[in-house]
């Protein structure tokens, strides 16, 4: 009974330092993709996203100025998508929004059952759940 204990703990370790491995390290806006700011209002701005369906209304986002290390110019949410051009109404703004800007807007995270990690743990689960079972 004890050496089961063992190769259970070790291989529960084991899994636990693979997972922390294969998560990736990602920063804020590694991860946000750009957009061109097409035409700019008072309060609100257009911006083209011809190959993001994944864009629609509610989202927020952030518009950076590029000649300034993508500095922070203001905050904004979608309030429209039609024909590929979004309409942004501005939350907050540094200084004016201007065609020079880009937006930025983070896709959506992968539903959780279509992450290799939620399989991973269910087969491993699984095969767990089985050999205890079995071993007890």
């Amino acid at each position: 009974m004890n050496r089961i204990r063992r190769v259970t703990l070790r291989a529960t370790l084991l899994a636990i330092g693979i997972g922390a491995a294969a998560t990736p390290q990602l920063r804020a806006q590694d991860t946000a993709q750009r957009f061109e700011i097409t035409s700019v209002g008072d309060t609100t701005f257009q911006f083209a996203v011809p190959n993001a369906p994944w864009v629609a209304s509610g989202q927020q986002g952030i518009a950076v100025d590029p000649r300034r290390r993508d500095g922070l110019v203001a905050r904004f949410r979608v309030m429209s998508v039609t024909n590929g051009v979004a309409d942004a109404l501005i939350l907050g703004q540094t200084q004016k929004v201007t065609t020079e800007h880009v937006a930025l807007v983070t896709p959506p995270p992968p539903r959780f059952y279509s992450r290799w990690t939620f399989w991973s743990g269910l087969a491993a689960g699984l095969l767990g759940g089985f050999a205890l079972g079995k071993w007890l």
